[in-house]
């Protein structure tokens, strides 16, 4: 089998930014309609009025100060509270083929290859726009990819799931190169006006790209010593939206279960100890000890969760730069955010140095990737 590596990473970030200020300003706009419309409601005790949110709230709760977002009218429009994105034809490139195409450029361009050089295309992410055909098939063409591609989603976990896939393909012989991007419009998705979660989510795209080891002398590249899947099953992180949803009568209503929903204590107390011990048997079975990692990428969902990860990973409070956190920038992106940490915060590091890329999320779900600096 042959040693696979990250050579080239990418990612595409929208050029619009929602500070929290402007959401709490929008959230606590639509709150005072809600309640004002049911105010005889609220005074009986026959309903609760809806609490204002606020930005300190935000950051105490999840760390996370602004978010890029693809349209940010519609979010910020007491009115509309979702993104407005005009429809495209069928002869035009799709939204999230789009963003990857950005991304991918950039991660082809750092491992100095084109697209005459891969294999396949993984599109791995939380939501696609349509079920058929693949949007990695989308972006296979736009590029001009020979080969074959596929759409693969594991929720927040995608974009670790996808590499271990492409690094099993290249290892195996099935693939020279492989190109996995991860387009999230989380925005699209997220329910604006749920004051427990209208902050979490921003959009994004991040790209990969994954090669022989022994192919590549692309400065910055990296080694995948080892990857490592895990899925248990939870309710507590979902979304029902789907084509079944035309067979129930009124679920083609504006309903919320056909957006993202979460017990968010209940899956912060499940999902540390889940993914603290993964990583840690990951590693021991590797005989790497846990104080030879030099890097944490973690998905960047919440700080305090990453940082609890990172405490018992490492068996002590890690120190600044050891576990970077993106959130505060670019809020929750599901499956691209440990991406974006790894592709911002792995220049510093030494050849030889050992770092772990994990994701995790609705499933429950959780990947981890090892990975060793070569050059």
């Amino acid at each position: 089998m042959s040693t696979v590596a990250i050579t080239g990473t990418g990612v595409f970030t929208p050029e619009l930014v929602v500070t929290n200020d402007e959401l709490v300003e929008t959230f606590n706009a639509w709150a005072d309609r809600q309640n004002e419309a049911n105010a005889d409601a609220i005074a009986a005790g026959e309903t609760e009025p809806v609490p204002h949110s606020s930005s300190e709230f935000i950051v105490k709760a999840s760390g996370i100060e602004n978010r890029h977002v693809l349209n940010k009218s519609g979010i910020l429009d007491p009115e509309i509270m979702h993104p407005v994105l005009p429809e495209r034809s069928e002869d035009e490139l799709g939204v999230m083929a789009e963003m990857a195409l950005d991304a991918a450029k950039r991660a082809l361009a750092q491992a100095g290859r084109t697209p005459a050089d891969i294999d396949a295309v993984i599109c791995a992410a939380s939501n696609h726009e349509r079920a058929y055909p693949a949007i990695a098939i989308e972006i296979q063409e736009a590029l001009g990819i020979e080969g074959f591609a596929f759409d693969m989603n594991v929720a927040c976990s995608s974009a670790t799931f996808g590499m271990q896939a492409a690094h099993d393909m290249i290892a195996n012989g099935s693939a020279r190169a492989i190109l996995v991007v991860n387009p999230e419009i989380c925005s699209a998705h997220l329910e604006w006006r749920d004051r427990d979660c209208h902050f979490i989510f921003g959009d994004v795209c991040t790209a990969a790209v994954l090669e022989r080891a022994d192919a590549s002398d692309a400065a910055g590249r990296f080694e995948i010593v080892s990857t490592r899947c895990k899925t248990v099953f939870s309710n507590n992180i979902r979304n029902d939206n789907g084509f079944l949803r035309r067979t129930r009568p009124g679920h083609m209503e504006d309903r919320r279960d056909m957006l993202f929903r979460q017990e968010g204590r209940k899956v912060f107390k499940q999902v540390v100890p889940m993914v603290a011990e993964l990583i840690i048997e990951h590693l021991a079975d590797n005989n790497i000890a846990p104080d030879r990692i030099a890097r944490l990428w973690l998905h960047q969902a919440n700080k305090a969760m990453n940082d609890l990860i990172g405490a018992r990973v490492l068996g002590r409070t890690p120190e600044p730069g050891e576990q970077p956190n993106i959130l505060q920038e670019y809020a929750n992106t599901s499956s691209a955010g440990s991406i974006i940490a790894f592709s911002q915060y792995n220049d510093d590091l030494k050849p030889g140095d050992l770092g772990v890329i994990c994701s995790f999320g609705a499933g429950y779900s959780a990947g981890s990737v090892i990975v060793r600096k070569v050059g």
